[in-house]
């Protein structure tokens, strides 16, 4: 059987192979791709392969159906059964790698984009065969989202007064902010520049809206919380300006989660004595996710859905596997929140 796989062969250049779909050994599983969401990460890689992976079959946001399994293949992380015809989503590999970005011709079919996909043995794997599409596609950044939120929680005590500052409203920023509102969260403030994904994030739980382009962002937030800056701030932008600019949205005994730099976009600046010290500050970072946020994802995405919090919102533009460039074009421009890819065959 054939298959197809949209392969980055060079920087800016996705070409869709026609190439023979693996054989999986006792331990692995073959999936048909239902739809994969296009990450930044991907973006990074497609424009300038940082991570020297070329050629690589990009896509780690993917939700499929299993249409063969090795015979060792029995449940997924959660111990839950699977079988023929389940859905999952998957996270890493057992040695770490992640699906999608894993460089070389050998991991073709390693990546969703594509229509087959192999999963490789001991994977961490998860069945949500009870969940839509749409909502599937969203489970890995709703993972990222939530890791965020319990290294937040490390240091800081949400409390339904407590006022947040997401700034950065794409699509983590925007999960963030359905998290704080899922949690009872009822001073929720997003800041950005771009006026179509504020008025999405008031959708989906902000109270309040800052867009920076409209003037001095810290007054404003000062402005929303009685003059006094904000509890938590989760930084959510790649955007050294934005970095620099988080700290001053914060009270006296405040935290700051810095969740926005996945790839090195340079240096930003803060003061030390009136930024950390004199306001005692609580900092923390978050850096992808692990096994156990995938479930408090998958959690969270069904309580969004009865609340009422309409997720799929997020999905602003669909391709199908032989517009992958054109996806990637998309997404760097801006105007769209989740780019994704659906398998049309």
């Amino acid at each position: 059987m054939d298959g197809k796989v949209a392969v980055l062969t060079g920087t800016k250049k996705i070409e869709v192979k026609k190439l023979p779909v693996p054989e999986i050994n006792d331990d692995e599983m073959l999936v048909k791709v239902e739809g994969c969401g296009v990450c930044g990460t991907d973006v990074f890689e497609y424009k300038s392969d940082p991570f020297n992976y070329i050629p690589v079959n990009l896509g780690h946001e993917g939700t499929g159906e299993i249409v063969k399994m090795g015979k060792n293949v029995k449940n997924d992380w959660t111990g839950k059964t699977l079988k023929i015809g389940d859905k999952i989503v998957c996270g890493p590999a057992a040695n770490g790698d992640i699906y999608g970005l894993m460089g070389g011709e050998k991991h073709y079919f390693n990546g969703w984009l594509a229509n087959y996909m192999v999963i490789n043995p001991n994977s961490v794997v998860f069945n949500v065969s009870d969940m839509p599409l749409d909502l599937r596609i969203l489970i890995e950044p709703a993972a990222v989202s939530c890791h965020a939120v319990a290294k937040s929680k490390e240091i800081y005590t949400f409390k339904h007064s407590s006022s947040v500052v997401v700034q950065g409203v794409g699509p983590i920023g925007l999960m963030v902010i359905a998290q704080m509102k899922t949690l009872g969260v009822r001073h929720i403030i997003a800041v950005d520049g771009n006026a179509s994904r504020l008025e999405l994030a008031k959708k989906i739980g902000a109270t309040a809206t800052v867009n920076i382009d409209d003037g001095d962002s810290v007054a404003a937030v000062k402005e929303l919380t009685d003059g006094k800056g904000a509890n938590f701030v989760f930084q959510c932008t790649g955007s050294t300006k934005g970095a620099s600019t988080a700290w001053k949205f914060l009270t006296d005994h405040g935290g700051i989660c810095e969740v926005g730099f996945f790839v090195d976009n340079g240096e930003a600046t803060y003061n030390p004595h009136f930024d950390v010290c004199m306001p005692e500050t609580k900092i923390t970072g978050s850096w992808a996710y692990v096994p156990e946020d995938w479930v408090e994802a998958t959690e969270f995405l069904r309580e969004t859905k009865d609340e009422g919090l309409d997720m799929t919102q997020l999905i602003t533009n669909v391709y199908p596997l032989d517009q992958m460039n054109e996806a990637m074009a998309k997404n760097m421009s801006g105007t769209g929140v989740k780019i994704v890819y659906k398998n049309n065959q």
